[in-house]
């Protein structure tokens, strides 16, 4: 992807620019020239944190300076970073710092830095990473569907699973496909998506109660290859995608609001297990 370390470097430093100001995460995401959806993950696995840490981190920061350093009021600088309440200004700063926003203001209180990030991709030594481009037509999915907040989903999603099989879900859904796509309810934050546990769509079968069903669109999507013991090879592959392989693609970019998690039945022996990553591109 062309200038991919520069887009998101663009995004960082629109947040830094507006920092005092409410941030839509399609706006951030624009910089970057992805999706919100997209831009959130990507985010998430280069920099090991989410947006919305990153943006608190920096706030909280930038509000213990100018309490140690200016007579602003607690009052003031929690609506200028964005609390709705001294209290909850307070709360999330003493969570931060370890003192109050009051002590904060008296001299020698010991605060936290959080700097402003910068992106660098390094190469880290020459490996092979096995992928195929494919054409896909429109398909549809049933599953068991779940909101998430992309700040809680690596450790909730897993939870979804382990419950859906739990409670006998896997007799409706055996879970074909995990699938990640945009919710609607979502807003211009982009901070929400919906889940899917889901199968193939067989619209001569009564739809089972509780599932929904969604419409993949026809594209053309990047295959990865996933071998051995989940849930690590799935996200040591996850993360090869945005550390090494989108950064060096020149010939492909990042498209939709979805990526698909595909998993075969399981044979027995876990660190032989195959699954599959399928991302939507098209050709630049």
């Amino acid at each position: 992807m062309n200038d991919w370390t520069e887009g998101i470097q663009n995004a960082i430093r629109y947040i830094e620019d507006n920092i005092t100001e409410p941030l839509e995460m399609a706006d951030i995401a624009a910089k970057a020239y992805v999706s919100a959806f997209h831009f959130q993950r990507i985010f998430g696995v280069l920099c090991g944190m989410t947006v919305g840490e990153y943006m608190r981190s920096r706030r909280l920061s930038l509000a213990a300076q100018e309490l140690s350093c200016s007579d602003i009021r607690v009052i003031d600088a929690a609506l200028k970073y964005g609390y709705d309440s001294p209290d909850s200004f307070a709360r999330a700063f003493t969570k931060f710092h370890g003192v109050t926003p009051s002590a904060a203001k008296e001299r020698g209180a010991a605060l936290k830095s959080f700097a402003p990030l910068r992106i660098k991709l390094t190469l880290e030594g020459g490996s092979m990473m096995e992928y195929k481009i494919v054409e896909k037509a429109q398909f549809t999915v049933v599953g068991m569907s779940r909101s998430f907040n992309g700040e809680t989903s690596y450790q909730e999603i897993p939870k979804f699973w382990d419950e859906h099989f739990a409670t006998g879900g896997g007799e409706k859904v055996k879970g074909m496909y995990g699938v990640c796509i945009d919710s609607k309810e979502s807003g211009s934050n982009g901070m929400e998506f919906d889940y899917l546990i889901a199968d193939n769509y067989n619209p001569c079968l009564e739809l089972p109660e509780g599932c929904v069903t969604r419409v993949i669109p026809a594209g053309t999507w990047a295959v990865f290859p996933c071998r051995g013991r989940l849930p690590d090879t799935l996200q040591n592959v996850n993360t090869k995608i945005w550390n090494e392989w989108l950064p060096n693609c020149k010939d492909y970019r990042l498209v939709g609001n979805y990526n698909i998690e595909m998993y075969t039945e399981c044979t027995g022996d876990p660190d032989n297990y195959y699954c599959e990553i399928w991302v939507p591109v098209e050709k630049v």
